[in-house]
């Protein structure tokens, strides 16, 4: 007879707990829970800085705080979901308090209470962003001697159309003069910025922000003399920056830097690549761009990239490149970094042999912003300018 009859009597004489399984429980997070784990880095970052964290390139860990944050702040769903964990408010934006007339005035976020229109004229309000816009049009008046501007028009409309030039987002802040921008499709050059009021806090720490009238020269041949701040804001909700001509930034390279004639010899390539890294900590950041030089043809030197941790470790994409004759091209470079440096990327890259590294030749800045700078340095200009790491613009000194 079978010492064990039924399955019953085996589980009870289970004497060392082999037959007791428990499940396996997933440790795989779905969407919401990661979304939640995210959020609470946030918080408690906030907690031990009691600060929301800030674009510093110098501190990748918080600038991929700040990314994640923004990122969330842009997704209405994603905050409705995180309600209940706001718990510093964070992703609520509170109505600023007004207890004066003054406080009105210094708050006019729209030039509602500056602009010369009559307040009387019209029955009905429009949206802000629909009277700005008409009033852009509306004030503007005919050009008296537009015949000097109408060939820098038309050469800048031939740019666009061959792609010597491009148009790229507007961000706020970036208003420059003698730049060309684009609104509603007109193209005009911004020919004068006269700043009558600086930004300043009152006593009461009240905010007064900086603005004056600008020059705008349109295409038809009208212009306008419309606030700094609304232009900028009418440019923000629909209008592009019109970037330099590329050959006309290699023609003034090479003519600021050397004299080219059939026997001169090539001195190297300046050169601009985006990574094509899968790390989070690089995905997650806009902008970041590698600024380098090559005595050899740049797709050369980038051969092995993954393996290289000056590349991260990852391929790389060429954006754009500039040959250099007679001069010194590591200077260029020096100083593109110089200018650059406050948004150096500071990352730990370690390579096949676990060898730590640290690049220093990746930068976080838009493109169009690092031709400006090329072009300020070819110029000479570029001791009165520097470069804004939070706003990621440059302005003047």
């Amino acid at each position: 007879m079978d010492k064990f009859q039924t399955l019953e009597d085996i589980f009870a004489n289970d004497q060392f707990d082999i037959l007791n399984v428990k499940p396996k429980v997933s440790t795989i997070r779905n969407a919401d829970e990661r979304l939640s784990a995210s959020f609470s880095e946030v918080n408690d970052f906030f907690v031990q800085y009691n600060r929301e964290p800030q674009p510093n390139p110098a501190n990748i860990s918080e600038f991929q705080l700040y990314s994640r944050l923004k990122s969330i702040r842009s997704d209405i769903e994603k905050m409705e979901s995180l309600e209940e964990q706001d718990i510093h408010g964070l992703l609520k934006l509170e109505p600023k308090e007004i207890n004066s007339i003054d406080d009105i005035f210094n708050d006019d976020s729209f030039d509602l209470l500056e602009d010369d229109t009559d307040l009387f004229d019209f029955k009905h309000t429009p949206k802000t962003e629909e009277r700005m816009a008409t009033d852009f049009v509306a004030k503007r008046k005919p050009v008296k001697d537009f015949d000097k501007y109408e060939s820098l028009f038309k050469e800048i409309q031939s740019d666009l159309a061959t792609g010597k030039r491009k148009l790229v987002d507007f961000k706020m802040g970036n208003l420059r003069e003698e730049t060309y921008y684009v609104h509603n499709g007109v193209l005009f050059l911004l020919e004068e910025i006269n700043i009558d009021r600086k930004d300043h806090y009152k006593k009461d720490g009240t905010r007064v922000r900086e603005d004056g009238r600008t020059k705008c020269i349109f295409e038809n041949g009208t212009h306008s003399n419309m606030l700094k701040r609304s232009v900028e804001k009418i440019l923000y909700a629909n209008g592009k920056v019109v970037s330099e001509n590329i050959e006309k930034v290699n023609e003034s390279f090479i003519e600021k830097f050397s004299a080219i004639t059939e026997e001169d010899e090539a001195a190297g390539y300046i050169y601009v690549l985006r990574s094509k890294s899968r790390d989070d900590r690089i995905t997650e950041i806009d902008n970041l761009y590698k600024i380098g030089y090559s005595k050899v043809e740049v797709e050369e030197r980038i051969k092995n990239a993954e393996k290289d941790p000056t590349y991260l470790m990852a391929q790389v994409k060429i954006i754009t490149s500039w040959k250099c004759y007679n001069m010194n091209p590591q200077k260029l470079e020096q100083l593109l970094h110089n200018f650059f440096g406050k948004s150096c990327l500071n990352v730990d890259i370690f390579d096949e042999k676990k060898r730590r590294h640290t690049p220093r030749e990746w930068f976080i800045a838009p493109i169009d912003v690092i031709e400006q700078a090329i072009e300020l340095i070819i110029s000479g200009e570029v001791v009165k300018y520097s470069y804004d790491e939070v706003s990621c613009i440059i302005s003047k000194k």
